[in-house]
């Protein structure tokens, strides 16, 4: 018997597209819900499906990207274009809990799919919709993607070396934020209408204000008319030592214990437990007058010995130091091994391949990658069959209406 999940039971309609919106749904998947992502199917010499199907990371002329953003869904093939593919994709809307999209507003016009036409059909449905700048506000319907959402939410600017310019982030950031914050708001709306009697709502996911969350420390000191926070590297204002510091043998290590108590405990290691290294360093209002002279100091003190070794002495004094992992550090650590944050999938496409666990862990409803991102329309005539209640002659004939 399969282990029970948390969001058994939950139908969710996936019409989004790429990266962002997608993991919304793939997130849910993991939790157990019952995903099925709508893809136009083949047509007039085009493949047809998800422009993923051909983007990102490759295999074998296969997209290892698409694995992982439509794994644990079920794919069918479904023409809104066609009147009889609209009326198919309303009695799937109709059956959903939850519907996914960041298509263009034109293309759900086209659809009779805006936000407001699905609600229509079905009012208890929550509708997630997933743009750069959201619903409303001078920029709504402005062209976006995560990278975007960064820059003018405003992390660009904040990240790279003081004199040096401001830098992306090597990954997609600004995606995984907008689907993380994609599933707390389908969670809450959830619970609102399933545990508290509530009804179908829009759930508005701009991809910049997730990023935006990131920089509350700065806009709460930020006064009108004051020089807005400039980049630190890897420094932080009124923290230090934070920093990543080079050990003797080529790696790199964060140390970040910037508190009293943590830096009490680090001036020994460094020497600096005299009368007057406590008077420079041992309070945080004297320790930031001094800031760059201690950074230095740790720096040097670091440089001078093996990684390990400083890891080690860090740790028994209890201060706060990781090191600098690359992917095959993570892939390889003890300690990610142990806890399964690192898991192989099997595609029948591009056979195994490895994902990053899911994010939650719930120790009655484990989450679990079940699969990756199937062909398309794998699953068209089972998911009409179950959700639409279709015979296998109306599915047939709706393939001939080139609704499916």
């Amino acid at each position: 018997m399969a282990p029970a999940r948390a969001l058994d039971g939950l139908r969710v309609l996936d019409l989004a597209i790429l990266f962002s919106a997608p993991q919304i749904s793939a997130m849910l998947g993991d939790l157990g819900a019952d995903v099925v992502k709508l893809e136009p199917p083949p047509r007039d010499g085009k493949p047809g499906g998800d422009p993923m199907r051909a983007m990102g990371v490759q295999r074998g002329g296969k997209s290892l990207t698409w694995s992982l953003v439509s794994r644990n869904k079920r794919t069918i093939t479904c023409d809104p274009t066609t009147p009889a593919g609209r009326a198919l994709l309303y009695r799937l809307v109709a059956a959903a809990d939850v519907v996914v999209e960041n298509l263009p507003a034109a293309t759900l016009a086209k659809w009779g799919a805006t936000p407001d036409e699905l609600l229509a059909v079905n009012p208890d449905a929550i509708v997630v919709s997933v743009s750069c700048y959201g619903s409303t506000g001078p920029y709504a319907g402005r062209d976006g993607n995560g990278s975007l959402a960064e820059a003018f939410g405003g992390l660009t600017n904040l990240t790279g070396e003081a004199d040096g310019p401001p830098m992306l982030p090597s990954l997609a950031l600004g995606d995984t934020l907008a689907a993380i914050a994609g599933v707390v708001g389908t969670l809450a709306a959830c619970y609102h209408r399933d545990a508290r009697g509530g009804r179908g709502q829009k759930v508005d996911v701009s991809m910049f204000e997730p990023v935006l969350q990131l920089l509350t420390g700065s806009i709460i000191g930020y006064e009108d008319g004051a020089p807005s926070p400039r980049r630190t590297g890897s420094r932080v204002p009124n923290g230090v030592p934070r920093n990543v510091y080079r050990t003797r043998d080529d790696a790199w290590l964060v140390v970040s214990g910037s508190t009293d108590n943590q830096v009490g405990r680090l001036l020994p290691i460094l020497g600096l437990d005299t009368e007057a290294g406590l008077a420079r360093f041992a309070r945080v209002r004297d320790r930031v007058q001094h800031a760059d002279e201690l950074d230095g100091l740790v720096a040097d003190w670091i440089r001078a010995h093996d990684r390990d070794e400083v890891v080690e002495t860090f740790l028994d004094a209890r201060i706060p130091v990781a090191p600098v992992s690359t992917v095959a550090d993570i892939v390889a650590d003890p300690h990610v091994r142990a806890r399964g944050d690192v898991v192989t999938v099997d595609d029948p496409d591009v056979g195994p391949i490895r994902m990053v666990a899911p994010l939650a862990r719930l120790s009655e409803t484990p989450a679990e990658i079940r699969w990756a991102g199937p062909g398309i329309g794998a699953h068209t005539d089972e998911v009409l069959r179950e959700w639409c209640e279709l015979p296998d002659d109306e599915i047939t004939a709706l393939r001939g209406q080139g609704a499916i």
